[in-house]
């Protein structure tokens, strides 16, 4: 099972390191990845349906994975959608680690501003935006703006418009 998950590991990788967009990453999991599933799917159906199996953590884990199943294979169906929450951990894990320092902030909103903070700054590294640049930007034309204008100011819609590009609406 383990070399099964391993190979389905590597098919994510090596779609990322092409950077591959949606339309192949679902071709190449159709193709790859879907019967890897099926083989531990029936793996797993087979290990946890069997009741003789002594009460441990592993029959416990493999019950489970069986009952989540269909959640296991979202990805499978949306070349958007990674395999794991690799990604995102790794990006809030600064503010994870930061936690402690800032939980007796003493005031119940600052939470959630820094939540607005934290998610614009990590989106300008994701897009490679210089976060210093675009707050300094946003932050200095934002109070002459309609509120109706503000979706123009988000990462992506900011760099749209350095490249040239008309930016997008809001949805």
């Amino acid at each position: 099972m383990l070399w099964q998950i391993g190979h389905l590991c590597r098919i994510e990788k090596q779609l990322r390191d092409a950077k591959a967009g949606p339309a192949l990453r679902e071709s190449v999991r159709a193709s790859q990845s879907r019967m890897i599933h099926h083989r531990l799917k029936a793996v797993i159906d087979r290990l946890a349906l069997r009741a003789n199996l002594p009460k441990s953590k592993l029959v416990d884990a493999l019950r489970y994975a069986a009952k989540q199943w269909s959640k296991l294979e979202v990805y499978l169906a949306d070349g958007r959608i990674e395999i794991d929450t690799n990604l995102v951990e790794n990006a809030i894990r600064p503010t994870k680690l930061g936690a402690k320092n800032w939980l007796f902030i003493r005031c119940r909103e600052a939470g959630q501003r820094a939540a607005i903070l934290y998610t614009i700054v990590e989106n300008c590294r994701r897009l490679g935006i210089d976060a210093r640049e675009y707050l300094e930007d946003t932050l200095t034309r934002l109070p002459g703006m309609k509120e109706s204008q503000a979706a123009t100011l988000t990462p992506a819609n900011w760099l749209r418009v350095r490249q040239g590009k008309p930016a997008r609406k809001a949805a």
